[in-house]
């Protein structure tokens, strides 16, 4: 259920840009076990995940979601990109941008 709210979450805040921005592209596919939607607008804003349901009917079901999303910054014109997973380990995001937690 979180990661449906953080994909929720994600969705809003790409369709509320100013009005200018248009939107590109917009496709999901939702069923009820996994999931898929992508959204790619004239501002380089893009948004692409899948997700699925694993150990279905047990008490380890879990939601998994592996996606990206990026942005352009509007000041430098530098596009960045952050790719994660979410699932029962929580939300886990890359990107060349983000730091790296050293290894204990």
């Amino acid at each position: 259920m979180k990661f449906l709210i953080v994909f929720v979450a994600l969705f809003a805040l790409a369709v509320a840009r100013p009005n200018e921005v248009q939107t590109l592209r917009s496709e999901s596919d939702v069923q009820p076990e996994k999931w898929s939607s992508v959204l790619e607008t004239s501002d380089g804003t893009s948004i692409d995940l899948s997700g699925q349901l694993k150990d279905v009917g047990t008490e380890h079901e879990a939601a998994v979601v592996h996606g990206s999303y990026s942005w352009v910054d509007e000041k430098t014109g530098e596009k960045f990109t952050v790719t994660y997973v979410a699932d029962e380990n929580g939300f886990q995001p890359q990107g060349a941008h983000l730091p790296v937690a050293p290894l204990a």
